[in-house]
């Protein structure tokens, strides 16, 4: 899949893209790329990775720029990623990939968009902004998820929150992973060491960054976030041990005097006067009531009941 970047992607043939100046894009299988790398004149000596991509980042060249995409998935943070490779110079950019994921990001620009200034510069930015488009709502949806979290850990005792502040907690590092990774690509786009871009067009790298170092942010205060709310499930449990232990303790106090009274009038021995008292028995039920309900009052009036 081959297009020149007019006013808007026009479809083209292979041998349109170096009939002219006017820069192109390319949509290669590893395999296509392999058969006509060398019709691009790229003057690569650092090949882009084919099969083992692990990070996105770019690699100076003598005269060209390569490098790969490692994508989280977003429906499915903990899904293997998508992987790509590229290659670019002054005249235009080859996606490498089998996945179909940046063929799709083409097409989506080929429908959509139209530009006054077209340029190399401005459509690489359409291409970042469109692997990023849907991550400010995405992150919102986390953080309304950790608001219900934090929710629940306040009011209820439901463990499998946590199991679920785990899981976003891995999906955020990944995310930020993925923007600390995006944004070095971008640096590496800015910096413009081959002098590829036009000056006046850095801009759009400029603005792309921007755009990446605020995801960067958010998903950064979200990630303390979640060390918060485990930090709250924490506490919470402190305090639900706490009242446990204060219970019991309560429990023991009351009914050690009266274990007191029970060992001590259960020895029988032979002269105890209480034995042969007709009132006793009456008379210890009374005792044991009125310590019941004095330590009961004690610890109401120091309100730790």
């Amino acid at each position: 899949m081959y297009f020149l970047i007019k006013s808007s992607l026009l479809p083209c043939s292979l041998e349109d893209c170096h009939k002219d100046t006017t820069p192109y894009v390319a949509v290669m299988t590893p395999q296509e790329w392999q058969a006509h790398r060398a019709i691009f004149e790229m003057g690569i000596d650092l090949e882009p990775e084919l099969n083992e991509i692990y990070t996105t980042k770019a690699e100076e060249n003598y005269d060209s720029l390569t490098g790969t995409f490692s994508i989280p998935r977003r429906g499915d943070i903990d899904a293997e990623e998508i992987k790509f490779s590229f290659a670019l110079d002054e005249r235009g950019v080859v996606f490498i990939d089998k996945s179909g994921f940046a063929e799709g990001i083409v097409k989506r620009i080929y429908a959509t968009r139209r530009w006054r200034l077209p340029g190399l510069e401005r459509f690489l930015y359409d291409f970042l902004l469109q692997i990023i488009k849907d991550d400010q709502r995405l992150l919102a949806k986390y953080e309304k998820e950790l608001d219900a979290i934090e929710s629940a850990i306040l009011h209820s005792d439901e463990e499998n929150e946590m199991t679920r502040l785990h899981e976003i907690r891995g999906d955020i590092s990944d995310l930020r992973t993925h923007y600390e990774q995006l944004l070095d690509l971008g640096q590496a786009l800015e910096e413009n060491e081959n002098n590829f871009f036009k000056e006046e067009n850095v801009r759009y790298f400029r603005l792309f960054i921007n755009k990446i170092q605020r995801l960067l942010d958010l998903s950064a205060g979200l990630r303390d976030y979640t060390m918060q709310l485990r930090d709250l499930n924490q506490s919470q449990m402190d305090i639900k041990q706490n009242r446990i232990m204060t219970v019991l303790t309560i429990v023991t106090t009351i009914f050690l005097p009266l274990t007191l009274i029970a060992g001590w009038y259960g020895m029988n021995f032979r002269y105890m006067p209480e034995l042969e008292t007709k009132f006793g028995y009456p008379v210890v039920i009374i005792i044991s009531a009125a310590i019941v309900v004095i330590s009961l009052w004690f610890f109401k009036k120091k309100k730790l009941l």
